[in-house]
């Protein structure tokens, strides 16, 4: 019973503490829990070697029930609040420095005058030992980390909104490969016995579901901002969530309009005229309409440019929705839009109404009064034969609804 409870102690202790520091990364860094975790590795290896508690069911080392447990679930959290390339960092870091530690300890071995001290003679057998377990043990965390994300991605598919058994299956399943590679290293190198392998995977996954559980009250009462939805591939995990990752984000982000997230007027040059090149060789229509907030300077002069920014994105989210499948919606500048369909001029007008209700229907709470917009309409080939004369009529067709009182749908005059 004492052994349990010695356990749980030890598990308590790790995750409040490690907890504790992970939570004040934002102020003082993630080195400090980087170091925080390579100075547990050796505490955890040395103790997955040397130190065990006997339960009925078998061999149990803190080191690699409680730490090691403990340090895939943190490493879990890592990816989960940061990002796969933050998460592989101290692995790295581990990594070359067990490497070092065996370097450095070949090295000092070939020096044979070392002064003779009583007790406190140097064991390089342990040290050739200790090292060649962490650099084991690095290399199967690393394995272990892959396989942990992997797992981790592929249950969000099914579970996704279930995080605490994701995180319990994800780990014991990888908990349950390591403990049998682990174990051969051990009792090859250590003479450990079996029985620290059927105990040892008891326990690990006993201390899966607490550390699922520790992580679930961490994340619902400590860092309460939503997980980030992300669907992700299986296949070279770590190079499509990192670098790749963030420099799609970075190409995603480029033509974009940074109030709206629309496409913004480079976009529209290079789409529309591509758009109609391919309408042109596969004899299809292709409409453009220019579409105006009325009177939003009044918005401005009024109530300022942060409700003007707020009209703009209501609008902007209120045409995209009612725009229908495959047209493409563009912020032309200031609040006009542009927005290229693939319709006939009698479909373009007919989705030019349902998008000018949409907007008059939408509600403003900082306003008195509703929005309305302007829509002016060209279509190719009935009024242009050229992307650029598509935007000149569509552009003078729009004069025209706010000329003839705003609110309202012009088609261009026919050529």
């Amino acid at each position: 019973m004492y052994g349990f409870f010695a356990l749980l102690v030890h598990g308590l202790i790790y995750s409040v503490v490690m907890g504790a520091v992970f939570r004040t990364r934002h102020s003082t860094g993630l080195g400090v829990f980087f170091c925080l975790l390579g100075t547990m590795h050796f505490l955890e290896t040395y103790l997955a070697a040397t130190f065990f508690i006997e339960l009925p069911f078998g061999l149990i080392s803190p080191g690699s029930t409680v730490m090691f447990t403990g340090k895939l679930a943190f490493f879990l959290l890592l990816y989960i609040k940061e990002d796969a390339e933050v998460m592989r960092q101290p692995i790295y870091g581990l990594l070359a420095g067990n490497v070092l530690m065996i370097a450095l300890g070949l090295i000092l071995r070939l020096y044979g005058q070392t002064a003779n001290l009583p007790g406190y003679n140097p064991d390089f057998n342990f040290v050739d030992q200790m090292g060649l377990l962490m650099v084991v043990g690095s290399l199967l965390l690393f394995i272990d980390l892959i396989a942990l994300v992997i797992i981790y991605e592929r249950l969000g598919r099914s579970i996704a909104r279930t995080v605490p058994i994701r995180m319990f299956i994800s780990l014991a399943l990888v908990l349950s490969f390591d403990q049998f590679f682990f174990y051969l290293g051990l009792h090859f190198l250590a003479g450990v016995p079996p029985s620290a392998f059927y105990g040892g995977w008891i326990a690990k996954t006993a201390a899966a579901a607490f550390f699922s559980l520790v992580m679930t009250v961490y994340l619902r009462f400590f860092e309460r901002q939503p997980l980030p939805a992300r669907a992700r591939s299986a296949v070279d995990v770590f190079d499509r969530l990192t670098y790749r990752h963030r420099y799609e984000r970075l190409v995603e982000r480029v033509g974009r309009d940074a109030l709206t997230g629309l496409l913004d007027r480079g976009q529209l040059d290079a789409k529309g005229t591509a758009m109609l090149q391919a309408a042109s060789r596969s004899n299809a229509s292709l409409s453009l309409m220019m579409i105006d907030i009325d009177h939003f300077k009044s918005v401005n002069d009024s109530h300022g440019h942060v409700v003007g920014d707020g009209v703009i994105r209501t609008i902007a989210e209120t045409i995209a929705a009612a725009k229908g499948e495959g047209a493409e919606l563009f912020r032309y500048g200031g609040e006009e839009f542009a927005l290229l369909c693939p319709l006939t001029l009698p479909d373009a007008v007919a989705s030019a109404e349902r998008i000018r209700a949409a907007v008059a229907d939408s509600r403003h709470p900082e306003l008195e009064r509703a929005m309305t917009v302007s829509i002016g309409i060209a279509a190719f080939p009935a009024h242009a034969r050229s992307f650029w004369q598509l935007i000149e009529k569509a552009d003078a067709a729009l004069y025209q609804a706010k000329a003839a009182g705003r609110n309202r749908i012009s088609p261009a005059l026919p050529s």
